[in-house]
């Protein structure tokens, strides 16, 4: 069975997790920021209490949510991790939206994963009515 907490995990099981899918390496001063800032933080726990799975939520809260960092430990795939974090994710989402109102949830999932993400409510871009997705790195060179 999972079990889910709404925590907010230390630098270093980030980084662990992170490490685990072979994501790029972060700095512990990026990890700590990301995990201060982000809005909502959930992490999946296996009935022996190891730290499977994270997801949190970035953005406004208002207009527009991402899903961000997704991850399930390799051994944990295919068995209803990362299907059971995104739909968490999604209520509370939903739990702020108010009446008339709509938020648009957004992710940038990793080549190969789209299949997933639509089985998940999400809709794969480029598509008819939305162009695709993209993406620029900001990078300071250390001197």
């Amino acid at each position: 069975m999972i079990h889910f907490s709404e925590d907010k995990l230390s630098v270093s099981e980030y980084l662990n997790l992170r490490e685990s899918v072979g994501w790029k390496k972060l700095t512990e001063r990026q990890a700590e920021l990301a995990l201060e800032n982000c809005i909502y933080c959930l992490s999946a726990y296996n009935d022996d209490g190891k730290l499977i799975g994270m997801g949190r939520i970035v953005g406004d809260g208002a207009v527009v949510c991402y899903i961000q960092d997704l991850i399930v430990l390799p051994e944990y795939h295919g068995l209803g991790v990362g299907s059971a974090l995104i739909k968490h994710l999604v209520s509370f989402v939903t739990s702020l939206v108010g009446d008339g109102e709509e938020i648009m949830l957004d992710l940038m999932c990793a080549k190969g994963r789209e299949a997933f993400y639509e089985k998940n409510g999400f809709l794969a871009r480029p598509n008819e009515n939305l162009g695709p997705g993209m993406i620029q790195y900001i990078r300071k060179v250390s001197k």
